[in-house]
């Protein structure tokens, strides 16, 4: 007689962004990559997105469940469908019109002003995930919700607060929360706790409360049966008082359940070899190819067509947890060493200005593209010789791994995830072969120009600089790894 078959495990991801469809920074690669890995391991992953109007327009042969009708007054329904980036399997989808259908960017107007509705938009999510994780789609009930981000952190409240849904329950869902950012923390004034209807006595230090305000990233990292965040590092930096937002003294209480999980590369995405937004494709052994992606680089944005300058690139949000005041204040440094800088993003209008007016001050030097377009982050990250990620802090970053990827390395500060994943081109780390980038420890202009000059001097030595990329090149920090992370604190918070 045959044993009988046992079902996958079914995880339900929540997340405010996922790419294509919405995305403001590396949350949305993540979440975007994790489902296809997860599925590679066995793991039976759908997700749960809000219906934005990019969505809704997406989403193939809908099916609505029950509508749902919020504390707060507001109604919505959740779409069973199919989405084109996650083929297939079924995938969810808030329809909220008056919550989601809205110009701007997730969280934002068009002119940057943040929605005065971002609670109950964000709840509105967190609850239809906790709704589905207790049983609220007969037809598939996952055995555990994995939530992202302080937008989402409701949901794990919501689990372990409200009693299971439906005859057949015998539980709700466990939930696993990732900290993508733990400086955005989702605080709300104190009053929201009872227009959300979550239980009163939730409302105290063990609970919601974080300063006389609702935190929503307190609401994951309490309630939540495990705490992943996106590297290593990352995971012992917000444990202490330096780093820990306010939060340390929960997270080294509950560091038995926080686990470090190291973010991957989607190579269907980022792969020179394969790229369709590059002009010209490449790999380590014809890296002919970059330079003339350097050069068609150099031609767009303006700058002097010199193949001898060290090409400077950043692909960032312009706000001050990137670092990229420091890049402001060393600017002399680096154009004194002879290099160019070309700057794609938006963020902090006073930092938008200062590259703005760098840009003017030094034509074909500096370069300044406003905004963030996907095709022209490809095309910086493949024709830069040097990515700059000095940042104050860093949970993870995706951007020097996507530079290692292009033979792009990456100038980093010794923090978070950059730690774990670039290693200085130091003498000794240049006779072991393990060089990757260039890595700086203070967060201060001497370190940073320091760096600087490593780059540069590499940079005069043209046969160590191109053994330096084919070794970056070779780096792997693959989805698959990382889905065998997250799947034994699956695991784990089952087990619980």
């Amino acid at each position: 007689m045959n044993a009988p078959t046992q079902r996958p495990l079914r995880v339900l991801q929540v997340s405010a962004e996922l790419a294509p469809y919405a995305k403001t920074g590396g949350l949305a690669d993540v979440t975007a990559a994790l489902p296809d890995a997860l599925r590679a391991q066995g793991v039976d992953c759908r997700v749960l997105l809000p219906g934005y109007p990019s969505v809704r327009q997406a989403v193939q042969l809908a099916t609505a469940l029950e509508p749902l009708l919020w504390p707060w007054g507001r109604v919505g329904r959740v779409l069973r469908g199919e989405l084109p980036a996650l083929p297939g399997r079924p995938s969810y989808v808030l329809d909220a019109p008056d919550a989601f259908d809205r110009p701007g960017t997730p969280y934002a107007t068009p002119e940057g002003a943040l929605f005065p509705d971002n609670l109950e938009r964000f709840a509105a999510l967190s609850h239809a995930a906790a709704w589905l994780g207790s049983g609220g789609d007969s037809a598939w009930w996952p055995d555990l919700v994995h939530a992202h981000d302080w937008h989402t952190g409701l949901a794990c409240a919501w689990l372990a607060l409200a009693p299971p849904r439906g005859s057949e329950a015998l539980r709700a869902a466990r939930s696993v929360f990732t900290i993508h950012n733990l400086a955005y923390q989702g605080l709300f004034p104190a009053i929201a706790v009872a227009r959300l209807g979550l239980p009163a006595a939730a409302f105290q230090m063990e609970g919601l409360e974080f300063h006389g305000q609702l935190s929503c990233m307190k609401a994951g990292l309490h309630y939540a049966n495990a705490i992943t965040t996106v590297s290593p590092s990352y995971a012992r930096e917000i444990q202490t008082l330096e780093q820990g937002c306010g939060l340390d003294g929960l997270l080294r209480r509950r560091a038995g359940e926080l686990v470090g999980v190291l973010n991957g590369v989607d190579d269907r995405v980022w792969n020179p070899a394969t790229d369709k937004l590059l002009p010209v494709r490449f790999d380590a052994q014809s890296l002919e190819g970059k330079a003339a992606c350097k050069a068609h680089l150099q031609q767009a944005l303006g700058l002097e067509p010199a193949p001898q300058r060290l090409l400077l690139g950043v692909v960032s949000r312009l706000v001050a947890q990137k670092g990229l005041d420091l890049v402001v204040e060393a600017l002399g440094d680096l154009l004194g060493l002879g290099a160019q800088l070309a700057v794609l993003g938006q963020g902090d209008p006073a930092l938008e200005a200062a590259f703005r007016e760098a840009a003017r001050q030094h034509p074909g030097r500096v370069s300044l593209s406003q905004g963030m377009d996907e095709a022209a982050a490809h095309r910086l990250v493949a024709g830069c010789d040097v990515l700059l990620v000095p940042s104050r802090f860093e949970p993870c970053g995706l951007t020097q791994l996507y530079g290692l990827a292009y033979g792009s390395l990456p100038l980093v500060r010794r923090v978070g995830g950059l730690a774990d994943t670039v290693v200085d081109c130091s003498l000794e780390h240049l006779a072991d072969d393990r060089a990757t980038g260039f890595v700086f420890e203070r967060f201060d202009r001497g370190d940073f120009r320091d760096a600087l000059r490593r780059a540069i001097v590499l940079w005069s030595r043209p046969d160590e600089w191109r053994r330096v990329q084919r070794r970056a090149m070779a780096q792997r920090f693959g989805w698959d790894r990382a889905a065998e992370g997250y799947l034994a604190v699956y695991r784990r918070a089952l087990r619980q």
